[in-house]
């Protein structure tokens, strides 16, 4: 007679991401006041407590805004990106936007190896590959120069993984890293950070390989001294190799890297500290994220990384006037060189920070008829509030997804086999809203189709009526869903340029992607291949928050 099974394997047995939505839709109903009642038991259930999204609010473009034609109008029309966020100027021709998986790994490889300051890196988690251990040898090179060079500062290099997903199975992130932390544990850090959503008897049932369900560190920022590059692709073999994400370098602008350097820096002070014996321990003064208090880990980590904003603008004197503050004891050469201008996005709504969507939703918003938008997402989930800016503003838009066959789930196996139909009815779903509204001519979808590739690149590309080339684009690690919005930490950045060198990569990068790519019609959804079950179809709407 078998043993029996106890009641977690029975629990985790059961648990899946439909089970986990249905149970997010009860929980919402029944305990939408926890929010209200400070330290209430019900906080064991928050992470499944999905928010639906506002309707967004109507609002008139700003004064000077809608006129504005061509490079000349660029800093009236998005100015207002300031209000919210530091903006750093920068020569454009420092900006280089790099196409494919190879060009990042042998940029990353080749800049950790000749860092003599700081590498850091940010990443969902670091695979176990032969691939991966060649960029930990990397470090372990540059590390070993440093310490053998009395002439050189001494190397610092800070990794920040997510803590569930870098802590999947034997093999893991952490068992990657642990030889280096090992060796130079005083140049060396790792952070983990950890949800404060997974905790109590939720983080006991859910199993291991779904865990990450409920939110995870999503940022990709990877810097080496003075340059940088901010990508949407994890530090995994496929990204480095066959799966299409999107990539920019910014060489030597300090004072972005300064201030990416101490976003990632206060995401690790909130985060589990690795020990070299493989044990994890907070920061003194830290809230634990699982084991404190929910609301006070939230207030204190929103607290210390939205310092880091407020730092920055404080520094530029950017709260007003911030255009001039930066020309002021420029040369006419010196402004004309920095003809570029970054603005750092970020998105921690599990920390009460919506900085992200608040700028992305105002774009979206103020994209009237003299726009076309090019939107891509590898997992094509828009939430609420951007499907109704696209259907309801006047912009022309060109949205690329993935198609079935290079979806990263596509054939995988047990339930995660079904998302690619989950996603393909989802599409359906949203082509056949735009059929319905008779914006066809406006809104276009396609799929991007690549034999033994995945597709995973997100971002934008903003083009001014007349112009041939797009003069802002968002890249970095949201995908426009609601995971992006509401569980996961997420930073991109806003480039808006005058530099045609640089608006000319954009334009040959959006190209690029697009021209592997057809448009979907009523008749795609009618073909065998896009055929999705009826199970699925039901269960769709209770897992499309989990992704």
């Amino acid at each position: 007679m078998a043993a029996p099974m106890s009641w977690r394997r029975l629990v985790q047995s059961m648990y899946t991401p439909a089970v986990a939505g249905v149970f997010t839709r009860i929980s919402d109903r029944l305990f939408r006041a926890r929010d209200r009642r400070r330290g209430s038991s019900v906080l064991l259930l928050a992470p499944l407590l999905a928010e639906a999204d506002r309707a967004p609010r109507c609002l008139s473009k700003p004064t000077g805004s809608a006129g504005a034609q061509g490079t000349d109008g660029l800093h009236a029309r998005f100015q207002w990106m300031a209000e919210h966020v530091p903006v750093f100027r920068v020569p454009g021709a420092h900006v280089h936007v790099l196409t494919s998986p190879d060009q990042f790994y042998q940029a990353m490889k080749s800049r950790i190896k000749t860092a003599k300051r700081r590498v850091v890196m940010a990443s969902l988690y670091l695979g176990t590959g032969p691939l991966e251990q060649d960029l930990v040898d990397c470090m372990e090179e540059a590390l070993q120069r440093s310490s053998e060079d009395s002439d050189m500062p001494e190397l610092k290099v800070s990794i920040l993984l997510d803590y569930t997903r870098g802590s999947r199975g034997q093999m893991n992130s952490r068992t990657m890293l642990l030889p280096l932390l090992q060796r130079y544990t005083a140049q060396m850090r790792v952070s983990l950070y950890h949800t404060p959503d997974l905790r109590g008897l939720l983080r006991l049932i859910v199993p291991q390989r779904f865990n990450e369900t409920i939110g995870v560190q999503h940022i990709k920022v990877y810097l080496f001294d003075d340059s940088l590059i901010i990508s949407g692709a994890n530090l995994s073999d496929s990204y480095f190799t066959n799966r299409q994400d999107r990539y920019v370098l910014l060489e030597n602008c300090r004072e972005v890297a300064d201030f990416f350097s101490e976003l990632v820096g206060a995401v690790g002070d909130v985060s589990l500290q690795l020990q070299p014996d493989d044990s994890v321990t907070m920061l003194d003064g830290m809230v634990h994220p699982y084991k404190g208090n929910r609301e006070d880990f939230s207030a204190s980590a929103r607290d210390h990384i939205m310092e880091v904003m407020r730092t920055a603008r404080t520094q530029q004197g950017l709260l007003h006037h911030w255009q001039d503050s930066e020309d002021e004891g420029m040369s006419e050469r010196e402004r004309g060189d920095r003809d570029t201008w970054v603005f750092p996005l970020v998105q921690m709504k599990p920390l009460g920070i919506q900085v992200d969507e608040q700028v992305t939703q105002r774009l979206l918003r103020d994209a009237g008829a003299d726009t076309t938008v090019f939107l891509t997402s590898g997992y094509f989930n828009l939430t609420r509030a951007y499907t109704g800016l696209v259907l309801g503003a006047g912009a022309n838009y060109r949205i690329l997804t993935a198609s079935p066959e290079v979806n990263g789930f596509f054939g995988a196996k047990g339930v995660a086999g079904s998302i690619p139909a989950a996603y393909i009815h989802i599409a359906r779903q949203f082509y056949s809203e735009v059929c319905w509204l008779g914006q066809q001519e406006r809104v276009h979808l396609h799929e991007y189709h690549r034999p033994l590739w995945t597709f995973h690149a997100k971002g934008l590309w903003f083009y001014l009526r007349g112009q041939e080339q797009p003069c802002l684009t968002l890249i970095g690690s949201p995908n426009f869903g609601y995971r992006s919005v509401h569980r996961d930490l997420e930073a991109q950045i806003a480039i808006v340029t005058q530099n045609q060198y640089l608006q000319a990569q954009l334009q040959e990068e959006q190209e690029m992607l697009y021209m592997r790519s057809t448009e979907v019609s009523n008749s795609t959804f009618e073909r065998p291949d896009r055929h999705v079950k009826l199970w699925v179809k039901l269960v769709t709407p209770f897992i499309k928050n989990f992704f």
